[in-house]
């Protein structure tokens, strides 16, 4: 057969020969892909047999109603909802403490620069280049369902490309010329404390823009932001800061938070008859039943513990609930300390995959379980949300957390369960990240962190 389809081929024209080549190739190449077996890391615990697999993980957090999410979301980008109102007056505390905090940040990057320049024995009269530039901080909040994430692509709606679009009418004489000359539109040049991917929102995402145009206001740049996509981009505020500020070096953490949906009977701790659900104003139901939950994984592990290989085989049927206190508890065994979080990274560089440039610092990892509010649910939504708060994060970081603390938690893992695979020799140990639908970048902070300065207590 073999030798009929080479002399087949030896009789076609050369560039008909090329194309069946070809066509066989792509044939073989596809065939091997559909034939893959695509193996799982091998956990070595007690509860190896319950835990998801990568598809499992995949499946379960995509099927709940992202929907509501994505429209609260979008509801507090608009301003008709807010995280205060969410959260309770105790946030509105630490909210405006922060507010205050950046201000005085602000001032004594200022007072710092200005001491620099005398110490130096450089004056700021009478000189050009970056000594006369006005720099601008602007805060603003997008719905990242709108975009295709924050950094500018070709081709692509993204949050940077719109901003810097609208900041090109406030750019100096020299740099619109240069921009012509070179053939290249008319835009402003803005750095941001963290890019943000696709379905990602943001509700305090900080950016800079300097330009040496000494007349130019603040609040011009606010109505040229706010014009270009009205609905999916908004100024929060815009100041005039030193030139030593910069939106990502010069930040000390950044706060995210994510809302995963529950649906009905997902979270174990759930009393039948209950009604209503503590808010965050009040978390002792968490700590009350932090012990029970303990005891809970404990008898998780024994079960889990002697199932058979000949079960797992057949397909054993795994949980398909979790513990929302035992995510709490898993999520807190990161905080104050420095690890590498390279095993819970996605798409970073080889560079960036060892070292320092894998360490984080977690201040805050906490979850807890609420009501989101929603127009067809006359009590709201029951959700889960996730609020960490680092130095840093890697790339998709956040969204592989959640997705492996909520597969650990339903596996019946240990506390120390993401510790531990701080140590594993392969991503696969860790589940898939987490949709970017419920992941929302909050706040960034110019000082140090403070404890208050928390939305889950």
């Amino acid at each position: 057969m073999l030798k009929t389809s080479l002399q087949t081929l030896k009789s076609l024209p050369i560039t008909t020969k090329q194309q069946t080549r070809r066509f066989t190739k792509n044939s073989v190449v596809m065939e091997a892909q559909n034939h893959k077996v695509y193996v799982q890391y091998n956990h070595t615990d007690s509860c190896k047999f319950s835990r998801w697999t990568a598809r499992e993980s995949f499946q379960f957090m995509h099927a709940r109603p992202w929907q509501e999410v994505v429209d609260f979301y979008s509801k507090s980008v608009n301003g008709q909802l807010s995280l205060l109102e969410f959260f309770g007056t105790q946030v509105f505390f630490t909210m405006e403490l922060q507010k205050a905090h950046d201000v005085h940040c602000d001032d004594k990057i200022e007072e710092v620069s200005n001491e620099t320049g005398l110490l130096e024995g450089v004056s700021n009269v009478g000189k050009s280049g970056r000594w006369a530039r006005v720099t601008f901080k602007i805060v603003l909040s997008y719905h990242g369902g709108s975009f295709d994430g924050w950094q500018k692509q070709p081709g692509l709606n993204t949050v940077q490309g719109l901003v810097e679009k609208s900041l090109g009418r406030f750019v100096d004489e020299k740099k619109a010329q240069q921009l012509k000359e070179q053939c290249k539109p008319l835009e402003g040049c803005a750095s941001v404390a963290g890019r943000t991917d696709k379905g990602v929102s943001a509700l305090q995402q900080v950016c800079s823009f300097y330009t040496w145009r000494k007349d130019v206001k603040p609040h011009e740049i606010e109505d040229a932001i706010n014009d270009v996509a009205p609905g999916k981009v908004r100024v929060e505020s815009i100041s005039k800061v030193s030139r030593a500020f910069h939106p990502n070096f010069s930040a000390k953490w950044r706060r995210y938070l994510y809302i995963f949906p529950l649906n009905d009977g997902e979270n174990r701790e759930e009393i039948e008859g209950e009604e209503g659900i503590e808010n965050f104003s009040s978390h002792e139901n968490c700590e009350k039943r932090r012990n029970e939950c303990g005891e809970l994984a404990s008898e998780e592990n024994v079960e889990n513990s002697i199932i058979s290989d000949e079960d797992e085989l057949q397909g054993a049927k795994k949980p398909r609930s979790f513990s929302v206190c035992r995510v709490n508890q898993l999520l807190q065994q990161l905080e104050g300390k420095l690890l590498s979080y390279k095993m819970f990274a996605r798409d970073t560089k080889a560079s960036r995959n060892v070292g320092p440039p894998t360490e984080c610092f977690l201040y805050h990892a906490r979850a807890t379980e609420t009501r989101l509010p929603s127009p067809d649910h006359e009590k709201g939504i029951r959700v889960m949300c996730v609020e960490l708060i680092a130095n840093r994060f890697l790339r998709k970081m956040v969204r592989v957390l959640v997705a492996t603390s909520v597969r650990e938690a339903a596996a019946g893992a240990q506390e120390d369960a993401l510790l531990k695979l701080m140590d594993a020799t392969c991503r696969r140990a860790t589940a898939p990240p987490a949709p970017p639908d419920g992941l929302c970048l909050v706040d960034v902070g110019y000082t140090e962190f403070d404890p208050r300065n928390c939305l889950i207590p």
